[in-house]
């Protein structure tokens, strides 16, 4: 999704010369982009539709990232906080990642993405995007309009203020992962089906598209986990294989916990597992053997 939700991470790709990985420079340049898409697929899983929310104050997800198993590549947080915006009662969602280990001595990753969104509605008011990719830095705040349907971008790193016409109840690259845990009805959904969501991020409208591939039984760091699972669309070209290289699945349960991520690369493979928890509104559920 894919030019990214900017949140966080490079991207390891190594390229196989005279029988050696050999990791260039431009390597760990685009490293950065695939870090950030892997941060963008966490913030903005699709899941279930339900009459009761899937989330609340207090909840905390920690994922830790690695290429093709065994290097160490980052991590990233995503907590759940209350507030009032505008005499409003709001969920204040603060998304974080960073590279970790021997990646962060080559390329240093810290962003930082907030977004306040209606508590009942689910429509964003605010968005934050605050970002130190290897020196490339921004410092974005989104303020929306959403009934005359705009979006205020103040681009502070540079003091300039634009306006953009935007769809009836847009939404940010945070609020869209909550939107849609509450209001995806995958239960009436068939294996193939294409959904799509209006976003808005940096200064331009975006039309997010993934497809749902169905159910399945997966390893976890808890135990074996039902998830759902789906396949977000990318552009294919120099780092994914294909414009199918993404899988996302997520637990089948109230919760809806974002389990794991998986980017296939044209060599090798980075993915994204949920290492912690806190904080779950319902019980989580984990596959007993008899």
């Amino acid at each position: 999704m894919f030019y990214t939700f900017g949140m966080v991470i490079v991207k390891l790709v190594y390229k196989q010369y005279k029988c050696s990985l050999v990791v260039t420079f431009t390597d760990f340049y685009n490293m950065k982009k695939l870090f950030l898409i892997i941060l963008t697929v966490l913030i903005i899983q699709p899941l279930i539709s339900q009459n009761e929310s899937s989330f609340g104050k207090g909840e905390w997800f920690r994922f830790e990232m690695s290429y093709s198993g065994f290097l160490k590549a980052g991590e990233a947080t995503i907590t759940v906080n209350e507030a009032m915006y505008k005499n409003k009662p709001v969920h204040h969602v603060v998304g974080k990642g960073w590279t970790t280990g021997a990646i962060s001595w080559f390329f240093k990753v810290e962003d930082r993405y907030e977004s306040y969104f209606d508590k009942e509605k689910i429509i964003p008011y605010k968005f934050i995007r605050n970002i130190d990719e290897g020196g490339h830095t921004k410092n974005i705040e989104i303020t929306f309009d959403q009934e005359n349907n705009k979006a205020h971008v103040n681009n502070i790193k540079h003091n300039r203020k634009s306006v953009f016409d935007t769809k009836p109840n847009i939404q940010d690259m945070i609020s869209t992962f909550y939107y849609l845990r509450d209001n995806l009805d995958v239960d009436n959904l068939n294996k193939g089906t294409e959904v799509h969501v209006d976003m808005f991020f940096d200064d331009e409208n975006y039309g997010f598209k993934l497809k749902y591939l169905g159910k399945e039984i997966i390893e976890t760091e808890f135990g074996k986990i039902k998830a759902l699972k789906f396949r977000p669309y990318v552009m294919a070209g120099r780092v994914f294989k294909e414009e199918e290289s993404l899988t996302l699945w997520v637990s089948n349960d109230k919760n809806k916990v974002p389990l794991r991520i998986q980017a296939d690369l044209a060599v090798g493979s980075l993915r994204a597992d949920l290492e912690a928890f806190k904080g779950l509104k319902h019980p989580f559920k984990i596959v007993v053997q008899e």
